[in-house]
């Protein structure tokens, strides 16, 4: 039985900054997640994709994002049960919870903050008869490492940001970018339509529109994919086939908890503390929804710190925490480190 004060179920950026902030208050934590790496989408999904709007960052991979807070969290020693999911959860007489996965690891602990992002994911297939044939042989749904593509033949079907955005950097990697979208439209970014366009007259994207991919050819692995625009079929070279129609999100086993949920999200008290329907169960970042909810990571780390405080006060009732900035007081780690800022050197004048 693993033992530890709150229990994250996730390990992305809001799980992991969780641990953060719980450590200044001297609470030991442990993460689940099903992924076999810590990082949620970030890791999962676009680790070389850069990101704009964490405080303090002008511009930031994803990945390195991940990186940082894993560094961020070092002292605090947290515990990771990696590559197995959440699936069943048991409130003891005392209040507090054993968490099981589906592997049969045991969890105990007074909190749950569930801190999945959307939770698992299922790519959105397009309805192409031999398309199961050629996964893993061509066909990707998912763009985790873009060397893979380094002087390939690349066919991108969709219209949205991660479309647009991978066509854009897969320019400078592949042989050749194909962008194909079933609308003359696309529902991305203006200044990334802007961009593929630009592209596109340079010669370095071909942008086919309005069309869709509605076959694939191949032996052992794939070698050209099906065209259909209008009347017109016609047959295009290709190394690999990346479908970019969004991800299917869901709760999973979390969704048979007994919390509230509505629209595939977990319903929490946003006024205080993140809290859900049953007392000491938490959800913060992307799993969570309330009135005026942003789905951005950046709001995930507020509501994780809240979170801690009220977590901290549900396991030491009887205990007043005075809080204090870290520039004062520092940050003391499980493992003995200890930064602090200097103290200011105070001199007597004669």
């Amino acid at each position: 039985m693993i033992e530890t004060d709150i229990l994250i179920i996730g390990a992305g950026p809001t799980g992991l900054f969780t641990v953060f902030e719980a450590g200044l208050l001297k609470l030991k934590c442990h993460l689940i997640d099903a992924l076999p790496q810590s990082g949620g989408q970030c890791t999962e999904i676009y680790p070389k994709k850069p990101i704009y709007d964490i405080p303090g960052f002008p511009e930031v991979l994803a990945g390195d994002l991940v990186k940082n807070l894993m560094r961020q969290i070092e002292p605090f020693q947290p515990g990771f049960t990696l590559g197995e999911r959440a699936d069943t959860i048991e409130k003891l007489d005392d209040g507090s919870f054993i968490v099981t996965t589906e592997k049969g690891t045991k969890h105990h602990a007074p909190i749950v903050a569930i801190a999945g992002g959307l939770g698992s994911f299922e790519p959105r297939k397009p309805p192409i008869t031999n398309l199961s044939n050629f996964e893993d042989k061509g066909v990707e749904y998912i763009i985790r490492d873009p060397e893979l593509y380094r002087d390939k033949n690349v066919v991108i079907s969709g219209g949205g940001d991660s479309a647009l955005d991978w066509s854009i950097f897969l320019t400078d990697v592949a042989k050749s970018v194909t962008l194909i979208h079933r609308r003359n439209e696309f529902r991305g970014a203006l200044d990334s339509v802007e961009k593929v366009q630009e592209l596109k007259n340079l010669g370095k994207i071909e942008l086919i529109t309005p069309a869709e991919v509605v076959g694939l050819v191949g032996t052992n692995k794939l070698e050209e994919v099906v065209i259909k625009r209008g009347a017109e079929v016609f047959n295009r070279e290709c190394d690999h086939f990346i479908p970019l129609f969004g991800l299917s999100p869901k709760l999973g086993p979390i969704a048979d908890w007994g919390l509230e949920i509505e629209k595939n999200a977990i319903k929490v008290d946003n006024s205080l503390d993140y809290q859900t329907n049953i007392p000491g169960i938490y959800a913060i970042g992307d799993v969570n929804t309330y009135p005026g909810k942003l789905k951005l990571i950046l709001c995930g780390f507020h509501e994780a710190t809240l979170m801690c405080q009220s977590a901290y006060q549900r396991i030491f009732p009887d205990k007043r925490y005075v809080m204090k900035y870290t520039t004062v007081g520092g940050v003391e780690g499980f493992d003995g480190s200890k930064k602090e800022a200097p103290k200011a050197i105070v001199k007597s004048i004669d």
